[in-house]
């Protein structure tokens, strides 16, 4: 990549439709409520008497993945721009996306785990996000020889509030419930809410691409590559981390799955809905890679986890 294309990329400027995200929030929190009609009360309490693979889980989100994704974006920054690498970093600060929730389910892995990953990755992302970005950003811009220091970022407590309990809490709770006290209606619905919410997830790829179509042709071969290359590495480093110590084959997929699906969301909301990075050097590089992760990481999960439920043991 030229000076010049990576200067082009920078320039470039990505809107989001309030309302389709409003509106992605309300199909996410069905979806929940579609994998928590499998999900039995008593599971939970036994992922917490055997914890080793929840703190596995958190370490791989919140410490590994943004260590590994700042040593990639260095290895990189021959090809990237400065604020394609912090792009990258900004994902890899975010929480574990609630769609991994789905994944799991759909690949026969721990839901149970799943869940308990994502509430935990996204309560303490009100702290783990801003330091992250902040440790690994600042690191990042002084080392690639950027001028500026990375903005302090605070994440609404209100925004996590919504989060936890709107899209996770009170589906969770729903779809358990009607698991409990109706086994044979959540039964009934559980194969029809997973193809419905698979189209789901096809229709939101297919708007989020054309309604930045213009953004994204300009620089689609360099930022594919490049988050192909940062999912790739997300995903190996839970099934990695999951197969040296040994756990349970369902744990490995969840690890796998909950570490490649982030919730590249709250980066857009961050980069667009606040004024964080007003006077921050042109950043459209930072926006086409968070924006495009969260088309990616739908995909790539799809496809893991298409292969993982045809697989016996992996």
């Amino acid at each position: 990549m030229t000076p010049e294309i990576a200067a082009s990329i920078d320039q470039i400027e990505v809107t989001l439709n309030a309302g389709g995200m409003n509106t992605i929030n309300i199909v996410l929190a069905f979806v929940m409520y579609g994998v928590a009609l499998g999900i039995r009360p008593g599971i939970f309490v036994e992922v917490f008497k055997k914890p080793k693979s929840v703190v596995l889980g958190a370490i791989c989100q919140l410490i590994l993945l943004p260590a590994f994704t700042f040593c990639l974006a260095l290895a990189m920054s021959r090809w990237i721009s400065p604020m394609m690498g912090l792009g990258m970093i900004l994902v890899a600060s975010c929480p574990g996306g609630n769609i991994s929730n789905f994944m799991s389910s759909l690949s026969k892995a721990n839901v149970e785990l799943s869940v308990s990953l994502t509430a935990i990755s996204t309560a303490l992302a009100v702290f783990t996000t801003p330091f992250n970005f902040w440790c690994w950003g600042n690191l990042y811009i002084n080392t690639a020889g950027v001028a500026g220091e990375i903005p302090h970022l605070v994440i609404p407590l209100m925004d996590v509030f919504k989060t936890i309990v709107i899209l996770l809490g009170i589906p969770l709770v729903l779809g358990i419930l009607t698991s409990h006290f109706l086994p044979k209606v959540a039964a009934a619905l559980k194969k029809p809410f997973q193809w419905i919410s698979i189209l789901f997830f096809i229709a939101m790829v297919v708007l989020s691409f054309t309604g930045n179509i213009d953004a994204f042709l300009k620089c689609i071969k360099y930022i594919v590559l490049v988050v192909f290359i940062h999912n790739l590495l997300a995903l190996a480093i839970g099934f990695t981390v999951a197969s040296v110590f040994k756990l349970p084959f369902k744990d490995r997929r969840t690890l796998t799955i909950e570490t490649g699906i982030q919730n590249s969301g709250l980066g857009l909301v961050l980069l667009l809905g606040t004024s964080l990075f007003a006077g921050f050097p042109p950043h459209g590089g930072m926006l086409v890679i968070t924006a495009w992760w969260g088309i990616w990481h739908i995909i790539s999960g799809l496809t893991v986890s298409a292969i993982f439920n045809k697989t016996k043991k992996a």
